[in-house]
Formats: structure tokens, C-alpha cells, sequence
């Protein structure tokens, strides 16, 4: 999720946890802090911008090393507040706060390594998108209410607020479900074939669900919401290039990036004769988050030259007035059906 949820999350947990045994303020920038820090590595550069994507939420999000590293935290809270005798309520305060961060990612769809060091299986719910006001603002009102308040009622409100937007999580993992069941059925009523399926909220809400279908020779994107009724989905397919997987098989961008996406990419030859790989679990068709540059055609016999990124960034005037429409009518058509396609550009 992105820093101002992590850090709302964090805060509250902290206020939940501590309730009047100290300044309300104090929970909240403490709580802030540990709900953040995970994500501190997303400055590490590990020299090649494919590998920094894989290596984001590795062993700064592994639970093992999280809940290790609560404990010098929670002393050094208790020291720095004055309250060396409340080291243990600390401790579990900011065990939760750091804990609570990858989970919550998990139910992002970029993938989470929870198991560091003993697994980095990429762990990736996918029910909920990175930015969601829904289940933010409810956290920042509870954490506001009893900072402003400081006082019982204000940490009732907090702790409402917390379990509002918990609920909101589980929500979204029944709507996931509910909308994966009625694709499903889509794909089989079209007579698609697809080995693997995945379904994820469009961005800002759990209204509006994307899925991507990996079939043979294509993937195949749909779009469907909950106010949509009883209208059939649409599916647009597009080539995946599956020739060019096989003759680059032993690419080791294109290994790394099959692995940890769950093997929801696509390999494309590019008019300037380069090969790129596309993570298609992040974005909207056409336009997406992670697309790498991975080196020329035909390659240099021996040579693995690094990955470079192109991020691509959906014209927001023509991105934002479909999103709208899409959720309320179904006949909208797909973000890459817009005429001109979706104005992406492309940031190195």
C-alpha cells in the first residue's frame, strides 16, 4: 500500500495497542514511524531497476526478521518517551505496527516476501489496489480523533476506525472472489482457453475489478463491476509472445520476472529491434507500471546487459473520465479502445 496507509495503519495499531498509558501523539508519531519503515527499502539500489523491483518487500517485510527487530524498537520507544517501565506494551506495539505493514501489502497484487530469510515465494492477494481512499480515510479519522481528542472517546473512535477499514479488507477479498467467479464463467461461455487467471481492483476502489487470463498465445483483459448486473463481460486478447519465451527462455531478466509475477507477462520485439518484458499484473492495458528494455535483437551471444525501465503512465484527462464511465456502464469498452488508445508516455 502506499506510505500514507502504511503510516495511518501503523499509527492506529500503535494507539490500539497503548490506549491511555501514554500521549496519543506520541502512539501516532511512533506508530507512523514503524508502519513506514518497512518500505525504507525502496531506496536501496541494487544496481539494475528490474532487480530493485524484486528485491523491494524481501527481508525488510519477512515477518521472522520484523518481529526480531520489534524488540530493540519497543525499548527504544520506552527510553525515548520516558516510560522504560512499559517496555513490554512497546514492544507489542511496535511488533504490530511492523508486522501489520506486510500484511496489509499482501493484499496488494506487487508481491510480498513474507517468509524472508527461509522463502521468497512473492505472496500477493491481489484485493485490494495500492492506493484505496475507502479504506485510508477511516484510518486517518480514527488516529485524528484520538490525537484532537486524547481522551476514552477518542480512542473508541480510533479503535472503530481501525475496525472499519479491517472490515473493508475483508470485503474486498469476497468481492475479489465473487467477481472471479462470475469471469470464470465468462471465459467458458467464450470458449477461452486459459491456464491462469488473475483479479484485481481497477485503480481507487473495490467497485471496479481488472482481470488478466493467460491463455497459449494470448492474455485476455476484462473489466467488470458490481453495478454491472447481468451484462456479459468483454474480453480483448493480445499476443503474450510466446515464440519469443521459448527462444529466450534462458534470459535471466525474463526468468526473473516469470517468477515473480506469477508468470503474468509478455516478451514483444519493439520497432527499435530491442526485447522487452512486461509485468501485466500492474497497470491498464495498454499502459503499464513495469516495462523493461532487456536488451537487443538478436541478443549479444554472451552478454546480459541490464534491464531498463520504461514506465508507462496512462493520459490522466482520457484515463480518469473512462474509469468513471466504466463503473456504472458496461458497454464503456476497455481503456486501450479509447481512440488515440490511452495516451500512454513512457518515464525511464
Amino acid at each position: 500500500m502506499d506510505s500514507i496507509s502504511q503510516a495511518a495503519l501503523g499509527s492506529a495499531v500503535v494507539l490500539a495497542t497503548l490506549g491511555r498509558r501514554t500521549a496519543a501523539w506520541k502512539a501516532a508519531l511512533w506508530g507512523a514511524a514503524a508502519g513506514t519503515l518497512p518500505d525504507l527499502d525502496a531506496f536501496i539500489d541494487h544496481g539494475d531497476p528490474l532487480l530493485n523491483m524484486v528485491r523491494h518487500r524481501a527481508e525488510s517485510h519477512g515477518l521472522v526478521l520484523l518481529a526480531l527487530a520489534s524488540a530493540p524498537l519497543g525499548w527504544l520507544a520506552a527510553r525515548l518517551t520516558g516510560q522504560p517501565d512499559l517496555w513490554r506494551r512497546w514492544w507489542l506495539a511496535m511488533a504490530l505496527a511492523l508486522v501489520t505493514h506486510p500484511l496489509l501489502d499482501t493484499l496488494t497484487v506487487y508481491g510480498t516476501q513474507l517468509l524472508q530469510p527461509f522463502s521468497n515465494h512473492p505472496f500477493a492477494v491481489g484485493s485490494i489496489f495500492i492506493i484505496d481512499p475507502l479504506y485510508t480515510l477511516p484510518l486517518l479519522a480514527g488516529v485524528m480523533a484520538a490525537v484532537l481528542w486524547s481522551s476514552s472517546k477518542g480512542l473508541r473512535w480510533n479503535a472503530a476506525m481501525l475496525a472499519l477499514s479491517t472490515a473493508y479488507l475483508g470485503w474486498s477479498v469476497l468481492a475479489q472472489q465473487h467477481v472471479r467467479g462470475v469471469l470464470e464463467a465468462s471465459l467458458r461461455q467464450n470458449g477461452m482457453e486459459a491456464s491462469q487467471m488473475l483479479v484485481t481492483p481497477a485503480p481507487f476502489s473495490t467497485v471496479l475489478w481488472r482481470a488478466v487470463a493467460i491463455g497459449p498465445e494470448h492474455y485476455h483483459e476484462a473489466y467488470y463491476s458490481l453495478l454491472d448486473g447481468t451484462h456479459p463481460a468483454t474480453w480483448t486478447s493480445h499476443p503474450r509472445g510466446t515464440g519469443l519465451r521459448r527462444q529466450h527462455a534462458d534470459n535471466p531478466h525474463a526468468r526473473r520476472l516469470a517468477w515473480f509475477s506469477h508468470g503474468f507477462m509478455r516478451m514483444q520485439a519493439s520497432s527499435q529491434g530491442r526485447l522487452t518484458i512486461t509485468d501485466l499484473r500492474m497497470g491498464l492495458e495498454p499502459c503499464y507500471s513495469f516495462h523493461f528494455d532487456i536488451g537487443p535483437l538478436p541478443p549479444e551471444i554472451g552478454a546480459t546487459p541490464p534491464a531498463r525501465q520504461h514506465w508507462e503512465r496512462p493520459s490522466l484527462p482520457l484515463t480518469l473520465p473512462w474509469w468513471w464511465r466504466r463503473l456504472t456502464d458496461p458497454t464503456a469498452g476497455p481503456l486501450s479502445a479509447l481512440p488515440g488508445g490511452a495516451g500512454c508516455g513512457t518515464a525511464p
